[in-house]
């Protein structure tokens, strides 16, 4: 087991990671325990236990996402561990499930937010059961907050993030457009744009009812919603991997201590933004005014126009902080440009959030929130689709 208090590459801040035991080592001291411990038992739960897919399968559609995310570690890592290189390789695949699930992840990577009921139908019309599909969502949005846990805390340590070069192949998205307003699926008002209020959301999967859960599926959310919950219904299907999930949140927005909650908030609300998720800011950006009091600042981080291109990807963040004062435009840009599909935090952006008086634990505090939003916000986009309320 790593013990060194410093890490000398971003490769062993990984290995420190998702190393079993309770010493940090690498330079984790600066990150929750509770964070690090239940990171890595979703990595467990994902790649050590039994699942629908083979884990050569599972490591290299991890790989395909490391790829199209830009990160080198990740996409070493997973290589190592014995992923399918064929899976991995740019070369078109025979197999139409294989073939599908590997767009999907292509997708799901660089522009969740285009995900459509019509790419479900496609894997399912691949003959892709919904648990399987529950499960290439869980994977691609842990490994993209694993991802940004590591390049963060690197960037925190003056460590270089080595980058990985995108597959060549094109995805199925580019051209789209995000769906904001008109109709859902079952004949709801999609919001049009980003607010505060309260919204539904509502799945493109079969979800089980409350009744048909097992004992287990019903723990691995307990502590974050009843089975009432049509989302953590869904998400009780791979739950190994949900109770990972569902204690990891809380490990990173419930403590009191270290970065005001409200400025956790803040960064969850901001991911949210890059990443197109209309529901998971209203949330988030609802909780951090309420805990703020500062109602206007949230709005005007919601209001911020972002021009995206043909893969749906916002190259100037800047407008999310414009008009902030600069603790909380230091918070946002930060969060912001971790969030990009290849993330790019940088010294500077380290170096302003220490200016603004955050601590070394403070400061890993708001990118935990941030990557975790990663995650959030894809299972979010990619299995359903936000409503107004019900009258």
């Amino acid at each position: 087991m790593l013990q060194s208090s410093t890490p000398t590459d971003a490769a062993q801040i990984l290995a420190a990671l998702l190393a079993p035991g309770e010493e940090p080592g690498a330079g984790l001291d600066v990150l929750r325990p509770d964070v690090r411990e239940h990171t890595r038992e979703a990595y467990d739960a994902l790649y050590r236990e039994p699942q629908p897919l083979p884990a050569s399968a599972l490591h290299a559609l991890a790989a395909v996402a490391a790829d199209r995310q830009g990160s080198g570690v990740l996409a070493d890592w997973h290589r190592a561990q014995g992923a399918d290189p064929a899976l991995v390789a740019a070369d078109a695949l025979e197999e139409p499930a294989l073939a599908a699930l590997r767009d999907h992840v292509d997708l799901l990577s660089d522009s969740p937010a285009l995900v459509t009921p019509e790419d479900q139908r496609r894997l399912a019309e691949a003959g892709i059961d919904v648990t399987t599909v529950v499960l290439v969502s869980q994977l691609v949005a842990f490994e993209s907050h694993l991802q940004r846990l590591v390049a963060g805390l690197a960037v925190l340590h003056g460590l270089e993030v080595p980058t990985a070069l995108g597959p060549s192949r094109a995805p199925r998205s580019r051209g789209r457009r995000a769906e904001h307003g008109g109709t859902t699926l079952t004949g709801r008002t999609r919001p049009a744009g980003f607010t505060r209020d309260q919204l539904q959301w509502e799945p493109w999967v079969e979800v089980p009812d409350a009744d048909e859960l097992t004992e287990a599926q019903r723990e691995s959310f307990a502590s974050k919603a009843s089975t009432n919950s049509v989302y953590f219904r869904m998400l009780s299907l791979t739950p190994g991997i949900t109770r990972a999930r569902s204690a990891l949140d809380n490990a990173i927005f419930l403590p009191r201590d270290g970065l005001p909650k409200a400025e956790r908030e803040l960064a969850a609300a901001a991911t949210s933004k890059v990443n197109d998720c209309i529901y998971c800011a209203s949330v988030h950006a609802r909780k951090a005014a309420g805990l703020s009091k500062r109602e206007e600042d949230v709005d005007a981080l919601l209001a911020a126009s972002l021009e995206r291109d043909e893969d749906w990807i916002a190259a100037d963040l800047a407008p999310l902080a414009a008009g902030q004062d600069p603790r909380w435009a230091a918070l946002v840009t930060a969060a912001a440009e971790l969030s990009r599909p290849r993330p790019a935090l940088g010294a500077e952006h380290v170096a302003a959030l220490r200016e603004q008086g955050l601590d070394e634990t403070q400061i890993a505090d708001a990118l935990s929130a941030a990557g975790f939003f990663a995650w959030a916000n894809r299972l979010m986009l990619s299995l359903g689709e936000p409503s107004l309320p019900d009258a």
